[in-house]
């Protein structure tokens, strides 16, 4: 497994390292802000990106915003986005942008370890529509819902296909 670890503080990637290196990762590829991150990529392909949030000049949404949008193989490598800002706001914000997973510091081995086993274990599929390219935001299974459709426009989408 190849591991991309986009981060401006070394001591974090470093931290990060040697958990992963604990978990069995034996390749690791090193960048310390988004715009690095976007260049290493195009040179080596990755299975798995972990980013933090608060980076300059391209931080980590910025970062996952322009993998997504950008079409080729690294284009729907999963994301986890690592902070110490994980407010509500920010958490969106991060899906929005196309993040897979979101862990908050302080980093813990379990931690590291639960939101690898989500990305590998249970990958959700991949959504390419206008405004957004990523994984599929919903995690939830409502138990109540009863129609076939999750959302308003998929059943206008319906009744136009009908006519």
């Amino acid at each position: 497994m190849k591991v991309l670890l986009v981060d401006d503080n070394h001591h974090m990637r470093m931290l990060l390292t040697e958990i992963l290196r604990a978990l069995g990762v034996r390749q690791f590829f090193e960048a310390s802000d988004g715009a690095e991150g976007l260049q290493a990529i195009r040179h080596t392909p990755v299975d798995i990106i972990m980013t933090d949030l608060s980076m300059q000049p391209l931080d980590g949404i910025g970062f996952v915003r322009l993998l997504r949008k950008t079409p080729g193989p690294s284009q729907m490598t999963p994301v986890i986005m690592i902070t110490g800002h994980s407010t509500l706001q920010r958490v969106h914000q991060a899906r929005d942008a196309g993040v897979n997973e979101f862990l908050a510091k302080p980093l813990t081995a379990r931690g590291v370890l639960g939101r690898m086993a989500l990305v590998i274990d249970n990958p959700r599929g991949f959504v390419k529509a206008v405004e957004y390219v990523g994984p599929d935001r919903r995690r939830r299974n409502d138990p109540n819902w009863a129609g076939p459709w999750r959302r308003n426009s998929d059943a206008k989408q319906k009744v136009a296909q009908e006519i």
